[in-house]
């Protein structure tokens, strides 16, 4: 079996060779970029199955980084920031990041982030599958391919998973709560905005009125939820 490969981008090489030094001997493949320009060019070359992305680089920062490799790829992305402020957190998420890590952080805690998103990751594109059907929109989880009205839909993979979890409870209102344990596990720290700003990103993806939703609908006070689907 194939090792899984791993993008490590930051800009302070100490913090990136003990990174790649811990992930290499978790049996990882490991490449390392040590500016947002080099990042750029070996997301595209090395076809990495994860990015652990720095904020503060050189030549373009990660903001810049994640919102190029959320135009091509799905890949999963963990933050490395040393600032530990509401801002920076949702300005990640809202550009599709899957997690993050503040500085400084152990390298344990960072494994245990890494193989959580690939866990999560391979267990999403396993054998067989189901498909989930609200009106026109349309989920068809064996291969993982959103659509509405015959047209592919791009999600990330937290955003598949989330409207993956909510069609599948479709009629329940899911409290913020339990969207954040089901959906991104224990083993995330975030706070329930991480919720709030995925639930965002995806309407404006599979709303025509994100204001003025259709399909994901809130219940003040309460969680989100998807009315009553066919399911097949």
């Amino acid at each position: 079996m194939l090792s899984k490969k791993i993008l490590v981008v930051d800009d302070e090489k100490p913090i990136a060779e003990i990174l790649r030094y811990n992930l290499v001997q978790e049996g990882y493949a490991v490449v390392v970029a040590y500016d947002g320009e080099e990042a750029t060019r070996l997301m595209q070359t090395e076809s990495p199955d994860l990015v652990l992305l720095d904020i503060m680089l050189p030549k373009k920062d990660g903001f810049a980084v994640c919102r190029d490799i959320r135009r091509v790829s799905n890949v999963p992305i963990i933050m490395l920031t040393a600032k530990d402020t509401e801002l920076d957190t949702v300005l990640g998420l809202e550009l599709g990041a899957d997690d993050y890590v503040t500085k400084p952080f152990s390298a344990r805690e960072v494994l245990a982030r890494v193989k959580a998103q690939l866990r999560r990751t391979q267990a999403s594109k396993g054998p067989g599958g189901e498909f989930l059907i609200c009106d026109d929109l349309q989920v068809d989880t064996g291969r993982m391919e959103i659509r509405k009205n015959g047209v592919d839909i791009d999600l990330t993979y937290r955003e598949y998973l989330l409207l993956v979890y909510l069609m599948r409870n479709a009629g329940y209102v899911i409290s913020r709560e339990k969207l954040l344990s089901e959906v991104w596990g224990y083993d995330f720290y975030g706070d329930e905005r991480t919720v709030d700003v995925t639930i965002r990103r995806l309407r404006e993806k599979i709303e025509e009125n994100p204001s003025q939703p259709r399909y994901i609908r809130t219940k003040r006070g309460a969680g989100y939820f998807i009315r009553r689907k066919d399911h097949v």
